[in-house]
């Protein structure tokens, strides 16, 4: 990132992302606490089960698991801002599907929390593309 600003934002964006992953991790593991192993079997989850225990194991609800080829990275900073917005709208949608099919008090209010959250980041991550634009537009001074 060009300004001090920048970089700035972005550090503090992902600080609260992994925040976010160990509010979800927490959810999921008090969720799958006192379940049964016959429950995960009806429900298609004993092969993780088997072998990730109740503990949180990245991947996605395919069982693919979570890999550094997932982020996309360029030396364009308007480019990466670009695909930062598009993440955010991503994690704002999943959480609103999760929503859907959820019926918890205890599971919905942390979730639209999460998708305020990314919202915001949203429209943090555009004032920070647009600053960045005007400033690799002006003028170099040396």
């Amino acid at each position: 990132m060009p300004t001090k600003e920048a970089k700035a934002v972005l550090n503090d964006i992902g600080t609260e992302e992994l925040a976010h992953l160990e509010m979800i991790g927490s959810m999921v593991h008090q969720l799958m606490d006192k379940v049964d192993p016959k429950e995960l079997e009806k429900l298609h989850l004993d092969t993780y089960y088997a072998i990730h225990g109740r503990s949180v194991y990245p991947s996605d609800s395919n069982g693919v698991p979570f890999t550094a080829a997932y982020l996309e990275s360029m030396e364009d900073p308007i480019a990466n801002l670009n695909e930062d917005l598009a993440a955010e709208q991503k994690a704002r949608a999943t959480y609103e599907y999760l929503l859907k099919m959820a019926d918890d008090p205890d599971v919905m209010d942390p979730l639209r929390f999460l998708r305020e959250r990314e919202v915001v980041h949203y429209q943090r991550f555009g004032e920070v593309l647009r600053a960045v634009q005007e400033k690799m537009q002006s003028k170099k001074y040396f």
